[in-house]
């Protein structure tokens, strides 16, 4: 009887024990599903100027103490929408990388206000040799001759946006370069004119740059004197001549002729009454 009882409650207990660790599963599933919330990534890569399709969205669980600022969980709300910043699969879709609401789909619709888009004519070396795409930044570089007609080189405009290359804003495989013969930048008014200006009085050069980089380069530009300024060698000052020191000898003095010294003698005194008298022997 004793055996069976233990064999029973042996039993009841690790049902019992089964039985709370699933409910602690099943709690803390609940408390876990509690916490996210879904968000609206892409299911592909959108490029800037494309509108929007039910196709491009993907929803995704999101922690809700993560979600980013900007993002969105109904579809309905970005169907139609304009890409302004390109967007790669899985990242989320947020409202600063969009046009504003209302916007036709098109290279016009990315434009930041304020700004416009200008076109620069390009050859495999000026468009540093088809490794620029849609989303680049680029500096400017300006070759032409100075006021006393000597040439020179100088960084005119930094970071500009590359928009479109030839004919196309999205952006190719970025593993295989190509060469393109024209750039679209978007730039301000007065960035317009600086470009029209440049490559009306030189050729236009564009330097690719890191898309996080945001310092600027404080430069003078280089004239040709500077190319070999550290080629040549730096004169050397001429040292002026050692002093010259005059040796002036002095005449020994003549040797002066000394009499033999004198032997000494024995000297005797002799006293008479009160004289006194000495003689030598």
């Amino acid at each position: 009887m004793k055996s069976k009882r233990a064999i029973i409650m042996l039993t009841l207990s690790v049902l019992l024990g089964i039985a709370a660790v699933l409910l602690a599963a099943r709690w803390m599933g609940q408390q876990a599903a509690s916490d996210k919330t879904t968000v609206l990534v892409a299911s592909r890569d959108m490029d800037l100027g494309q509108a929007i399709t039910p196709t491009m969205l993907q929803s995704v669980p999101w922690p809700k103490g993560a979600v980013p600022a900007g993002a969105f969980d109904d579809p309905k709300k970005l169907e139609g929408r304009v890409v302004r910043i390109s967007i790669f699969k899985g990242e989320p879709v947020l409202a600063p990388k969009l046009a504003p609401e209302g916007t036709k789909a098109g290279l016009d619709s990315v434009i930041k206000a304020g700004h416009r888009a200008i076109t620069v004519k390009v050859n495999e070396v000026v468009g540093v040799a088809g490794f620029l795409a849609p989303g680049s930044f680029v500096d400017l570089l300006v070759n032409f001759r100075d006021e006393r007609d000597k040439p020179m080189s100088r960084v005119v405009l930094e970071r500009i946006m590359v928009l479109a290359i030839a004919q196309e804003a999205q952006r190719p495989d970025e593993s295989k370069p190509r060469v393109v013969n024209a750039v679209t930048l978007e730039v301000t008014p007065e960035q317009a004119e600086k470009i029209d200006l440049a490559r009306n009085i030189g050729t236009l050069s564009l330097i690719l740059r890191n898309q996080i980089d945001t310092v600027d380069a404080a430069t003078d530009g280089v004239r040709q004197q500077d190319l070999f300024a550290a080629a040549v060698p730096a004169p050397v000052a001429a040292s002026a001549p050692a002093p010259v020191k005059k040796v002036v000898r002095r005449a020994k003095p003549k040797p002066v002729a000394t009499k033999p010294a004198e032997e000494p003698k024995d000297r005797v005194e002799v006293i008479r009454g009160l004289q006194k008298a000495t003689a030598e022997f």
